[in-house]
């Protein structure tokens, strides 16, 4: 039943009315309080409204990690809306294709990308709305506040992140108000136990589901602060986490190596943090045992999808923390092991991971066959191989096939061996991932030419960087006279290795 309680914002305004002074987000000097994010929030709400926007619309959301971008999100809820999130690299066709596909009335975009954003926006034939602070506070102000949330049923769309997969273009998952509220308030007391006196580190991108839910709405639902950084950078961290004295850190295998190499992390007085997360990717575990001792505290690491609105299995706190495992399925999850034909397997054997509970989302947008192929009486079919030991825990084996993780974002090969193919000179492509220090994995790309082409490796890089988001294109390039392949004419990737110039 439809109801102003159940729409995602409402962990807003009750921690509004709870905490109505107390700092809600902050950005180096810019702080907003609880009761200036309802009130500015409210605002928002009632300026979509004087635009079209009704309970239902699509409306893509293009900011970087700033105050404004929490302001706009759950104005949007509060005027009944879906945010779609959008990866502030996205090149102008990328952004056209997610709003198009999304069905979006428009797109607010921070006002350092406009010149993609509108164009994008343009060959979508919707609206673009251009995000200048000083000049949208005054906007704003000539708006009177809604503060009525709109009524919305649990299962009705919060939120459609995308995501793609090794089948083809990125495609959406539609997170419900039930989704991410629940998963927001699991982890809030499960896993994060904080409460208004914490202070969250908001480095994560917030268009990204990790740092919207275990970030943005955990801190947001427990009336805690979350100190944002516009970009990730180690030393900037050192100074956040130490100045505003955080005392929860969220970040990706590749955050931990950056501060724990960090020459001057000594120097910094990193006393106040209690517990950190990892997430996105596996974390090597010498790096979290040299972390923990480093910086004298804890490391919870654990598993999600965008499409279990993430959080789905970690090491708890108060528990056994098992180093290189996941963890343990959250509050009401249920997870398990199958074989190929959907078996559940006993504990040790190693098969497909798949995820049951209030966290899986309700389906694809608009992808009748994705949502069958994923979903199964409840069950998702995460793509991810691992295995559960004998008390629970689970482990990676593998990822999803030839995804890419480099330095926390996913990369799916065939988005960008299909950019490779519009190239004319293009015959045959295969985009893998190569071993790197600091990011995880580096995007490669393995190419044969056409008879006759000439285009070099420089030229096939510079075809891809200039119609993708800069940590999508592949930094290495190398031609071969004919790529590895099956008895069926299949390109073998597993066959494929840099030559030897190229990093091993």
């Amino acid at each position: 039943m439809s109801s102003p309680e159940a729409n995602l914002a409402a962990i807003l305004t009750t921690s509004a009315a709870r905490h109505p002074g107390h700092a809600a987000i902050k950005l180096d000097e810019q702080v907003l309080s609880y009761a200036q994010l309802d009130a500015a929030s409210s605002r928002v709400a009632a300026f979509l409204s004087s635009r079209g926007i009704e309970p239902g619309s699509q409306v893509g959301l293009m900011l970087p990690n700033v105050p404004e971008f929490a302001v706009l999100y759950y104005g949007i809820l509060r005027a009944g809306g879906v945010v779609v999130p959008m990866n502030l690299l996205l090149k102008a066709r990328e952004v056209a294709y997610h709003l198009a596909d999304a069905q979006s009335a428009g797109v607010l975009c921070w006002h350092t990308v406009t010149t993609e954003a509108a164009e994008g926006a343009a060959r979508a034939g919707v609206p673009c709305v251009v995000i200048d602070p000083e000049a949208f506070a005054t906007e704003l102000a000539g708006h009177p506040p809604a503060p009525a949330l709109t009524p919305r049923d649990p299962s009705d769309t919060a939120v459609i992140l995308y995501t793609s997969g090794t089948t083809g273009r990125p495609k959406g998952a539609e997170l419900t108000h039930d989704n991410l509220s629940r998963n927001a308030e699991v982890t809030v007391r499960t896993l994060l136990e904080c409460g208004p006196d914490d202070k969250l580190f908001g480095g994560l991108p917030l268009f990204h589901s990790f740092g919207q839910t275990v970030a943005l709405n955990c801190a947001i639902a427990s009336g805690a602060c979350l100190s944002l950084i516009a970009r990730f950078d180690a030393g900037k961290a050192l100074e956040v986490i130490e100045r505003d004295r955080v005392t929860v850190f969220l970040g990706v295998p590749t955050m931990y190596m950056s501060l724990l190499a960090h020459d001057r992390r000594a120097q910094h007085d990193l006393s106040s943090l209690r517990v950190c997360v990892s997430g996105g990717a596996a974390l090597p575990v010498e790096v979290l045992h040299g972390f923990e001792e480093a910086f004298d505290t804890i490391i919870l690491e654990g598993y999600g999808l965008s499409e279990t609105s993430p959080v789905a299995c970690f090491n708890h706190p108060g528990r056994v923390r098992k180093p290189g495992t996941i963890g343990t399925p959250i509050e009401a999850v249920d997870m398990r092991i199958v074989d190929a034909d959907g078996r559940e397997v006993p504990d040790g054997q190693v098969g497909e991971i798949e995820i049951r509970g209030h966290n899986v989302m309700k389906g694809y947008w608009r992808r009748p066959d994705a949502t069958l192929g994923a979903l199964s009486n409840g069950w998702l079919r995460t793509g991810d191989v691992g295995v559960r030991d004998d008390e629970g825990y689970f482990r990676i084996v593998d990822r999803k096939k030839d995804m890419i993780i480099r330095g926390g974002f996913n990369v799916y090969p065939r988005e960008i061996e299909e950019v490779l193919y519009e190239h004319p000179d293009v015959a045959e492509a295969a985009v893998i991932g190569i071993p790197h220090p600091t990011h995880g994995e580096e995007v490669a790309a393995a190419v044969a030419l056409r008879p006759g082409a000439t285009a070099t490796a420089a030229d096939l890089r510079e075809h891809v960087k200039a119609l993708v988001a800069p940590y999508k294109y592949p930094r290495h390039v190398w031609i071969l006279q004919t790529l590895p392949k099956g008895p069926t004419g299949k390109i073998l990737k597993r066959e494929i290795q840099p030559p030897a110039d190229q990093p091993a």
